[in-house]
């Protein structure tokens, strides 16, 4: 288990008095091609018959991940003797050890999850966030945490391995201790929570980094901002996202500290680009994203692509949670239990308001133009109203069921669901346009309520006294309705009120047949079918593999959905020949095509006062 190493390593590190009660980690690496870590703990002073419980989730990210399930060889011992190990439910074990006397665990942690909320391990890339490598020791958790991230693998590794794991660099946000020149050594944290709140990423990662002022002339902030990027492709233009990113991280602190000093003092952007995949996980002080290598800025191209508009957009968002979610929190969150689920009604605030302000501060940073900001404005709106369970679910009970339905669809789920995300960045906007014919605004909102909590947790009734306080008015009629209710938002009659003009176009033939397809592949394959809609009447079933219709006394093979446009003459009536289990069944679909060409109920927005817009906007 130990080593004689690692052991003078510790004792030349750190003191015995920090020993008392800080859990030390160890981090190995054990096997690339395994994709297996090794953690050592080491426990000076354990409670007797100390509980250990491995991280069931991790914060942002709300649905039970079973992280103990990469968990193996997990040994305790004490006095160099094996202690037993008693397990007491899928993420927690009893050891039957002695208080007060050094308890030290040895485990390995399969890592090979690609996403911004697991653990990786190759001879590329190192990565982890904390809920998939560490314990919690019960007792402890509040104490101060250590961690040793060790560079020399465990095992030999390949000639070609070896050349690449060599050049490996260590970033994270953690406290340095003591760290060799190229970052592996000793970091601590103040608590369980800070700990694995902060992920690590050891690579030969392209960096960079650029600096945000703050303050007045006399009294400047210097604000370091670090980028980790892995996986980018030679076009990449690095140069260009620093200078954006930097653009969006002034325009941030500058929106909740425009007279006060900021409370972050360095910040760290973890990227790791692949072929095909997009997300991002908020941290206290770095953030860990994905996307593709086609959304990267190229050296080739000058005009920015929807994909890198995306990217910014998504660097926007995390990097505003770490005001709204990692400070501001629903006060069910004051402290995290990370072996069980924890319930908030208000992810449509912190999720959605966030959504919110991830677009529009990519205007106020000069990134997006306005008509650019509309269409995305344009593109939330579609995504609510095309979704039928919006009326079933109000975005607070969409909050709590996160655990078991947002996290979890399936074909039915936007039938009987609705996003925080999407509705709740609507709601956000339709409080700011309300807010401003009331002498106030939603920015104003949340910088008071960042100062009345401290930059702490926070209730809807903190949100409700914070807006009357500002508007002189009460606002129980839009939070029953908006929040609490399922009524539709106000949001073309504001969005018109404030210089945008709203124009109907026809829905798309998904939309207007109630289905969700998908023709990437052989075949049509239908996807979902939406409630109350012309798919669902006619008999439609998810799953179904969609091959040609019938008109008049002709059959045609369809492959994609616009093939109805090239087939159906002035039939009322077609008819499906779809396949369901390997059966081949008929649908009598009742569908024009002149009646859908029609049929206007999408809307477009553009600008029609750009004076009102701009008082907006700015």
């Amino acid at each position: 288990m130990a080593n004689a190493k690692s052991t003078k390593q510790l004792q030349t590190f750190i003191s015995k008095e920090l020993l008392t009660g800080a859990p030390i980690y160890e981090v190995f690496i054990l096997n690339p091609r395994a994709h297996t870590f090794r953690v050592k703990l080491t426990l000076e002073n354990p409670k007797q018959d100390q509980i250990i419980n491995f991280s069931q989730w991790i914060a942002g990210s709300y649905m039970i991940r079973e992280f103990s399930k990469h968990l193996h060889n997990l040994i305790a011992k004490q006095n160099n003797k094996e202690v037993l190990l008693t397990q007491i439910s899928k993420s927690s074990w009893r050891i039957h050890c002695n208080a007060s006397t050094k308890l030290i665990l040895a485990y390995d942690v399969y890592a090979h999850d690609g996403s911004v909320r697991g653990a990786w391990l190759d001879a590329e890339r190192g990565f982890f966030n904390g809920t998939s490598l560490f314990f919690e020791c019960v007792g402890h958790a509040h104490n101060k945490h250590f961690v040793l991230i060790h560079e020399k693998p465990i095992k030999a590794l390949s000639t070609e391995e070896e050349s690449i794991v060599k050049h490996w660099r260590v970033f994270t946000s953690l406290e340095q201790v003591k760290i060799s020149k190229n970052g592996f050594g000793l970091y601590q944290s103040n608590s369980f929570e800070d700990l694995v709140d902060t992920p690590v990423l050891m690579s030969d990662a392209w960096s960079g980094e650029f600096t945000v002022a703050t303050g007045s002339k006399q009294k400047t902030n210097q604000i370091v901002h670090r980028f980790a990027i892995t996986g980018a492709s030679d076009s990449f233009d690095g140069e260009r996202l620093l200078a954006d990113a930097q653009k969006i991280c002034k325009t941030i602190i500058d929106f909740w500290h425009p007279h006060s000093k900021p409370v972050i003092k360095s910040y760290l952007f973890i990227l790791n680009v692949v072929h095909d995949g997009y997300g991002g996980l908020e941290h206290k002080n770095s953030t860990v994203l994905q996307c593709k290598r086609t959304d990267l800025p190229s050296l080739h191209k000058v005009e920015a692509s929807d994909g890198y508009i995306g990217l910014l957009g998504l660097i926007s968002h995390e990097y505003f949670h770490t005001w709204n979610v990692k400070r501001l929190r629903p006060a069910e969150f004051s402290s995290y239990k990370f072996n069980t689920e924890n319930y908030t009604n208000m992810l449509w605030f912190f999720e959605g308001f966030t959504s919110y302000y991830d677009d529009l501060l990519l205007r106020r940073s000069g990134l997006i133009t306005n008509q650019q900001y509309l269409k995305l404005i344009n593109k939330t709106i579609t995504q609510v109203q095309q979704t039928p369970g919006r009326y079933i679910q109000s975005v607070a009970q969409s909050s709590f069921d996160a655990w078991i339905k947002y996290y979890k669809a399936d074909e039915n789920t936007p039938n009987i669901t609705v996003s925080y995300y999407t509705k709740g960045a609507l709601i956000a906007m339709c409080f700011d346009l309300k807010l401003r014919a009331h002498n106030t605004n939603l920015d104003a909102v949340m910088r008071e309520l960042f100062k009345r909590s401290s930059a702490g947790p926070i209730s809807e009734s903190d949100f409700v006294r914070v807006l009357e306080d500002l508007s002189d008015r009460s606002w129980s009629g839009e939070l029953k309705d908006w929040v609490h209710g399922t009524k539709d938002l106000p949001v073309v009659d504001l969005l018109q009120n404030q210089g945008v003009k709203v124009e109907h176009s026809a829905d798309s033939l998904q939309q207007q047949l109630g289905l969700r397809v998908d023709d990437t592949k052989a075949g049509l394959q239908i996807k979902i079918v939406l409630s109350g809609g012309i798919g669902e009447q006619s008999g439609f079933v998810a799953g179904d593999e969609w091959l040609g219709i019938k008109v008049a006394s002709k059959k045609w093979r369809i492959h994609k959905l616009d093939d109805l446009m090239l087939f159906l003459g002035k039939d009322k009536y077609f008819e499906a020949i779809v396949c369901r289990d390997q059966r081949l069944l008929t649908l009598r679909v009742k569908f024009s095509i002149q009646q859908a060409l029609t049929n206007k109920s999408s809307q477009t927005l553009s600008i029609s006062d750009e004076t009102k817009l701009m008082s907006w906007l700015n």
